[in-house]
């Protein structure tokens, strides 16, 4: 979808725009319209060039660019809301340190200028499954170790609300086993409520969320893009890590002792109390359950199912 406006001509991704319409309708496509025109904004105001075609999720554009002094960066736009807004807070908050350092940013547009990092090579590309969650499971400790800013989303609520949707959601599972399941896990949430925490936790953290550096004269060698910021406890952070790579966990031939496996490792290294990182591992289940109900689903994705039942099973 070719755009623009003034400045650059920017050509915005047709998955990005059909993205935009299809969750946000017509905001989304008003963002969309509005798009070349707060590039070119940006690119002036921060003194920029572009240096290559944009990237994009489902809902972020990310455009190369080379700064004044000729420094690779990356223009980050997106739209302003609660899953957005926390976003440079949190950046400021680790100073670049296990994330991506935030150069620029301009809170009502949603805008941030960031470090330009290796797309091409994220922590998916490491080899052994093991050494790549060890690396994950540090750089969490190293994230969580912050404790949370003010004005950020926070667990308590999250978990509390969550809580408060199982009845509904109860009604519209199809099978009684994922009832159990999920009953289950909304169990191990209403015991830990008093127990949220207080960290900055990233909320996001899977292994196409860590980069390397662009440039190899960075320290720390695995920066974590992307965060959707949280106050609470750093076991809530446990479950992308323990289904990415299913594949590698089904050909164990053993799923639940290699998801237990998984947890083991990175509760011993982000030293967490076991109990706590079992519930709030259940709670995430139960969060994307509840996700999947809001989104016309009548039962348990079979991953999200097998990870339950390998933490109810054992411990």
């Amino acid at each position: 979808m070719a755009s623009g406006s003034r400045g650059p001509r920017l050509e915005i991704p047709d998955a990005l725009a059909v993205s935009h319409c299809r969750h946000f309708g017509d905001s989304g496509r008003a963002w969309i319209a509005a798009l070349p025109a707060l590039a070119a904004d940006r690119l002036d105001r921060w003194q920029l060039r572009p240096d290559g075609p944009p990237t994009h999720g489902a809902v972020a554009l990310v455009l190369p660019v080379l700064r004044f002094d000729g420094t690779p960066a990356v223009l980050k736009l997106q739209p302003v809301d609660e899953e957005t807004r926390g976003e440079p807070i949190a950046l400021r908050s680790w100073e670049g340190h296990g994330a991506v350092r935030l150069l620029e940013d301009d809170p009502d547009s949603g805008s941030m200028l960031l470090e330009r990092l290796d797309v091409d090579r994220s922590l998916s590309a490491v080899p052994d499954d093991q050494a790549a969650l060890r690396i994950l499971s540090e750089l969490l400790a190293h994230l969580s170790a912050v404790r949370a800013p003010e004005n950020l989303r926070r667990l308590p609520d999250i978990a509390a609300a969550m809580v408060d949707h199982v009845p509904h959601a109860l009604r519209l599972l199809s099978d009684p086993s994922d009832r159990h399941l999920v009953e289950s896990c909304a169990g191990a949430v209403r015991e830990l409520l008093g127990e949220a925490g207080d960290r900055l936790l990233h909320w996001d953290l899977h292994y196409d969320n860590v980069l390397a550096p662009h440039s190899p004269d960075r320290g720390e060698p695995w920066p974590a893009i992307d965060p959707k910021p949280l106050a609470g406890d750093p076991g809530f952070e446990l479950l992308p890590a323990l289904h990415n790579r299913w594949d590698e966990i089904v050909a164990t031939g053993n799923v639940p002792r290699a998801v237990r496996r998984r947890f083991d490792l990175m509760t011993e290294v982000l030293d967490l109390d076991r109990r706590r990182a079992r519930g709030w591992t259940l709670g995430r289940v139960l969060q994307n359950a509840l996700w999947g109900v809001e989104d016309g689903g009548t039962t348990l994705q079979p991953v999200q199912a097998a990870i339950a039942r390998a933490m109810l099973d054992s411990y």
